[in-house]
């Protein structure tokens, strides 16, 4: 059953029109959410969260509007980008201060359990963290409320390979906990050890939303990786585009 709908999301901008996306997310399955630089990722995911004011369709979680359940909902999602640009200069264990005023769900044992895992100083600053440890602080604050789905733009890009390795180990036990994880990405081996399902996007259109198994099958050709296959569709629209 989805937890999270979203319908024939639209948004217009002078240079670029996201076009009547639609999807759903189901609980216990990860989702990768596929398309090169510019194709409408951060986009989609702020219209999915309200962060940009969308002008057609409806985000949905748990059966309620996005819009009309801001707050309730919003305490039930875990949202995470890959850089930290709110009080650079304060403690890590300040912030998590304010920040759990803010949920009544805050789970401190949660929130020590991903300190640890993270192997975050509660007594530095973001200023001082590396790009990969900002990632880890950013995820440590939206997993530390008893979520129900997690969305994450670009949550891998700046981790080396360990730590990006760690990082989808801990994307696979959050879901064999029950929870839902969207999670933008162009690196396409992320999908290929842990994606249950694929959305993919090109030039703001939605070009697939299925299982990963579906969308190999219905895209790919024999012998092709992931990799290769994407690589494909994308050369493909772009001598399309060059053609016309």
């Amino acid at each position: 059953m989805a937890i999270a709908e979203v319908k024939h999301l639209k948004k217009v901008y002078p240079t670029f029109t996201l076009s009547d996306v639609s999807f759903d997310l189901s609980a216990g399955r990860i989702t990768g959410f596929i398309g090169r630089n510019g194709a409408g990722k951060t986009t989609t995911i702020k219209g999915m969260l309200g962060l940009v004011h969308s002008d057609f369709g409806q985000v949905s979680y748990f059966g309620m509007p996005l819009e009309e359940n801001e707050d309730k909902i919003k305490h039930r999602i875990g949202y995470s980008t890959g850089a930290v640009n709110y009080y650079p200069k304060k403690k890590i264990k300040d912030i998590a201060a304010v920040t759990k005023t803010f949920y009544t769900n805050w789970d401190e044992s949660t929130y020590r359990k991903y300190l640890t895992m993270f192997s975050l100083d509660e007594n530095k600053t973001p200023s001082e963290l590396s790009e990969g440890m900002k990632i880890k602080f950013n995820l440590l604050l939206a997993l530390s409320h008893r979520i129900e789905i997690l969305i994450l733009d670009e949550p891998t890009s700046g981790l080396d390979p360990f730590s990006r390795d760690e990082l989808l180990d801990l994307f696979v036990k959050l879901k064999n906990c029950g929870i839902a994880i969207f999670f933008s990405t162009h690196i396409t081996s992320d999908l290929e050890k842990c994606a249950d399902d694929i959305v993919y996007i090109q030039k703001g259109k939605l070009i697939a939303s299925c299982s990963k198994d579906d969308f190999i099958e219905n895209f790919g050709k024999a012998g092709e990786t992931l990799e290769e296959t994407i690589l494909r569709l994308e050369r493909n629209a772009r001598n399309a585009e060059t053609a016309c």
